[in-house]
C-alpha cells in the first residue's frame, strides 16, 4: 500500500501525476524499495534506482531537459535482510517494492521451496530482470580450501535468516553431498562475516550479489582471499534440479589479487505488489529504462552496466506487474 499525508509532507500519487500535470507539494508518492545489506550490491543499486525514478515536487529538469523521475514520487532504498525479507515486506504492505532473488521470487508466489506450508505471496509480481547475482565461496588465503569437499570441518558463514543466500547455501552444500552438520556453521551478513574472516575467527563465506561486492572487495585489497570454484558435475546437476539456477563466472580481476572462478548464479529481481497502482508502475518503469537512468546506472556501480531493457524480461519466473507490462509491450518487448 501507498504511504499516504497531505498538507505539509505528502499525499497520494495523485490523478494530475498520472494524467501528465505537474505534481504540487501536497501531492507526493513515498515508495519505499526494500534492498540489502549495507555491504552487499543490492543497496547501491537501489539507492541508484531511488534516485533516477525520484523526481518529487520543486525539483529541477535533468540537464537535457528531459524528465529524471516520476513527477512527485520519492523512493527511498531501504536497508533489509535481503530476499526473503523485502518480499515478506511487500506481502504485509510495509514494503512497495523490493530485490529478490529469482528463486525466493518464485518459490513465494508458486507456495513451493521455502514457501511450502505457508501463505504464497500470488500477488508478487515483478517490474524487471536486473542482472545476474553469483555465487561467492570467498575463503581466507592460505585456508586450504580450494575445492567444495576442503570446506568439511571449517568455521563457515551462510548469511542471515530470512536472506536467499542462506537457502541456496544449503542447496549448494546438498549437491556437493554436505549439509551444515559436516561445517562449522554460522549465521552472518556479509560485512559481518568479512570482519570475522579478516580477523581470523572464520575460515570462509557464502555471498551471492553481482560483483564486485563491496565487503569482498575490501577483503581482497586488505587481507587477502581466495575464491572457490561451484562447478563440475555437481554444479550441473543443480543447474538442471533447479531451473533458476544459472552457470555463471567471476572473471579474473573482479577483485584484487583474486584469480577467476566459475560458479552458478540466480538473477536479480525488482519486484512488487499488485495492490500498486498500474499506472504508478508503469510511469516508474519507463523512470527506470529512461537516459538519465542509463547515464546513473553506467557511472554509479560496476553492475549497473548490466541492468539493461534488452534483458529486463529474462528469467523472471513470475508474472509482471500490468503497469510493467504494458511499458514492454510498447516497447515491444512483450507481444
Amino acid at each position: 500500500m501507498l504511504i499516504r499525508r497531505r498538507s505539509a509532507l505528502a499525499g497520494a500519487f495523485g490523478a494530475a501525476a498520472f494524467s501528465g500535470l505537474p505534481a504540487t507539494a501536497q501531492d507526493i508518492t513515498f515508495f519505499r524499495i526494500g534492498t540489502g545489506g549495507t555491504a552487499g550490491t543490492y543497496f547501491p543499486i537501489g539507492g541508484l534506482i531511488a534516485n533516477a525514478i525520484s523526481n518529487p515536487p520543486g525539483s529541477r529538469a535533468c540537464a537535457d531537459g528531459g524528465s529524471c523521475g516520476v513527477s512527485g514520487l520519492v523512493a527511498t532504498a531501504v536497508a533489509s535482510n535481503g530476499s526473503v525479507a523485502n518480499v515478506n515486506a511487500i506481502a504485509g504492505g510495509s514494503m512497495q517494492s523490493g530485490f529478490a532473488q529469482s528463486d525466493v521470487a518464485y518459490w513465494a508466489h508458486t507456495g513451493t521451496g521455502i514457501y511450502e506450508g505457508r501463505p504464497k505471496v500470488d500477488g508478487l509480481r515483478a517490474i524487471a530482470n536486473l542482472y545476474p547475482e553469483s555465487f561467492h565461496l570467498v575463503v581466507r588465503k592460505g585456508a586450504g580450501i580450494k575445492s567444495m569437499s576442503d570446506l568439511k570441518g571449517k568455521r563457515m558463514s551462510l548469511d542471515e535468516p530470512g536472506s536467499g543466500t542462506l537457502v541456496d547455501a544449503r542447496l549448494i552444500l546438498a549437491a556437493y553431498g554436505m549439509t551444515e552438520k559436516d561445517i562449522k556453521a554460522e549465521y552472518l551478513k556479509p560485512q559481518q562475516a568479512a570482519d570475522k574472516l579478516k580477523d581470523g575467527a572464520l575460515d570462509a563465506f557464502f555471498s551471492v550479489s553481482g560483483w564486485p561486492q563491496g565487503a569482498v572487495a575490501e577483503l581482497a585489497a586488505t587481507t587477502g582471499i581466495e575464491l572457490v570454484p561451484i562447478a563440475g558435475p555437481e554444479a550441473e546437476k543443480l543447474i538442471k534440479q533447479y531451473s533458476f539456477f544459472g552457470a555463471d563466472e567471476i572473471p579474473d580481476g573482479a577483485y584484487k589479487n583474486v584469480q577467476g572462478v566459475k560458479t552458478v548464479s540466480v538473477n536479480a529481481l525488482w519486484v512488487t505488489s499488485m495492490r500498486q497502482p498500474e499506472a504508478l508502475i508503469y510511469n516508474i518503469t519507463g523512470a527506470l529504462w529512461n537516459a538519465n537512468t542509463r547515464k546513473l546506472l553506467d557511472s554509479g556501480h560496476a553492475k549497473g552496466k548490466s541492468i539493461r531493457l534488452d534483458t529486463a524480461l529474462t528469467g523472471l519466473g513470475i508474472p509482471l506487474h500490468p503497469g510493467a507490462e504494458k511499458f514492454y509491450k510498447e516497447k515491444g518487448l512483450v507481444k
